[in-house]
């Protein structure tokens, strides 16, 4: 075989493979045996067909069959030749075929080529996964607020009551819609709208901002929107705000007893209720610690090399991305005119994690590979069992639907990936460090 391989722009080359007439006669001679030795034809004993005869029955086949092997054995001969890191194969036109000979080009996907970046003993630090007094107390506080009752009472906004107000806001004058050019979601108004007095749960200092008020009255707010609101067309803009108060309700608590215990833990105490919050809360912390060395990892690695990706790559993992965001967004209650508004956004925000993923992705290959670490079949188990009791299918049933999605690779490469960053958070040097909340329960 002739084999010239062109590499181009980035993580891209073209092969180039011509076959001479010898070796693709060969080639199709061991075809046509197979064939012979197999086919079962009228007037024939199995086997004992003239060659003529089964490469006219199966000509079609032979030579579908003959391409694809000389396709496969000259792009594997390319690989070997210039020691590629394929990623896929694609030959798009059909090979050609004069004086016997054969001649194709194959154009390939290359796994990006960089040194890679040290991974051992790196420093990171993740919160405490501590539990303290107060982060219990807070959470059965917490409680109380989820089963509270309310009353209308008659009077001034005051401390901690809740007001039901119907609003509009507008901007430079103008409904804010039409101020921006675009959907502006909530800030076109809402009736009926709950807001906790001193809550920034809505928007900071709105709710300061309606003490005093009374069931009937109308109040003008101005807030200024902070610079972390989805909304970016209105960040750090004075929005102003016409409210109509509509009721003005008082929270009514639950007592922490073991009554109130007794609603979320039949025949259970108070005692129980916290030992089962405290269980919950160390989970939740040790998650929230594995969860900060892993990006401190991902960070680490990402910032210590940089290299081209394969642009079809990234343009897929983009598109994904961006669906999955356009997806969350409709169950979050967003309208698709509000998602078509924000499309720019999106495809900055998924094009952006795109570009981290892969890169990260093909460090994390790079370091299976050099520390051996390699996925067995109860690896693969495990990861395919848990999927499908989160997707509640059998897991036969699942199997088949990943095998015919052509999915097996990936769930494969998933194991792959989480097991080398585990080897590296393990390897790493942690620092300890109290966690925010941990810092302000003492205080």
């Amino acid at each position: 075989m002739n084999i010239t391989v062109n590499k181009q722009e980035a993580c891209t080359a073209t092969v180039n493979v011509e076959v001479p007439a010898e070796k693709v006669a060969e080639a199709r001679k061991t075809i046509v045996g197979k064939y012979t030795s197999q086919a079962k034809l009228p007037g024939f004993r199995p086997g004992k067909a003239p060659a003529n005869v089964i490469e006219k029955r199966y000509q079609k086949e032979i030579q579908e069959e003959l391409f694809q092997s000389l396709i496969n054995e000259g792009v594997e001969d390319a690989i070997k030749k210039e020691d590629l890191k394929v990623i896929s194969v694609n030959v798009s036109d059909e090979p050609k075929s004069e004086d016997g000979a054969v001649s194709f080009s194959a154009d390939i996907i290359l796994a990006p080529q960089f040194e890679v970046p040290e991974y051992l003993g790196l420093e990171i630090e993740a919160p405490k996964a501590e539990v303290q007094d107060g982060d219990v107390t807070k959470a059965l506080e917490d409680l109380r607020q989820r089963f509270a009752n309310f009353k209308d009472v008659e009077r001034e906004i005051a401390d901690g009551d809740f007001a039901v107000v119907d609003f509009t806001a507008t901007l430079d004058g103008k409904p804010v819609a039409e101020a921006i050019g675009k959907s502006a979601g909530f800030l076109e108004g809402r009736e009926g709208h709950w807001v906790k007095v001193e809550d920034d749960a809505f928007l900071p200092g709105f709710g300061e901002k309606l003490k005093g008020a009374k069931a009937g009255d109308d109040k003008e707010i101005v807030v200024t929107i902070p610079e972390e609101f989805p909304l970016s067309d209105v960040r750090g803009a004075d929005i102003t705000f016409a409210v109509n108060v509509k009721e003005v309700k008082e929270q009514d608590l639950p007592e922490l007893n073991d009554e109130f215990a007794g609603k979320l833990l039949p025949e259970k105490g108070m005692d129980e209720l916290k030992d089962v919050i405290r269980e919950q809360l160390e989970g939740e912390k040790h998650q929230q610690s594995e969860d900060a060395k892993v990006n401190q990892v991902v960070e680490h690695l990402n910032d210590a090399v940089d290299f081209e990706l394969p642009a079809i790559l990234l343009e897929q993992e983009t598109n994904g991305n961006a669906m999955n965001m356009m997806e969350r967004a409709r169950q979050q209650g967003m309208s698709e005119d509000q998602i078509q508004e924000q499309q720019a956004e999106i495809a900055e925000s998924a094009s952006k994690q795109a570009k981290l993923n892969l890169k990260t992705n093909f460090i994390l290959q790079e370091i299976a590979i050099k520390e051996k670490i390699e996925v067995n079949d109860q690896d693969m188990i495990q990861r395919i069992t848990a999927m499908a009791q989160q997707e509640n299918k059998p897991v036969k049933k699942y199997i088949k639907e990943l095998q015919k999605a052509n999915a097996i690779q990936n769930v494969r490469n998933s194991v792959l990936i989480g097991k080398t960053i585990d080897f590296v958070v393990e390897k790493a040097n942690v620092k300890e460090i109290a966690s925010t909340e941990d810092a302000t329960t003492e205080e």
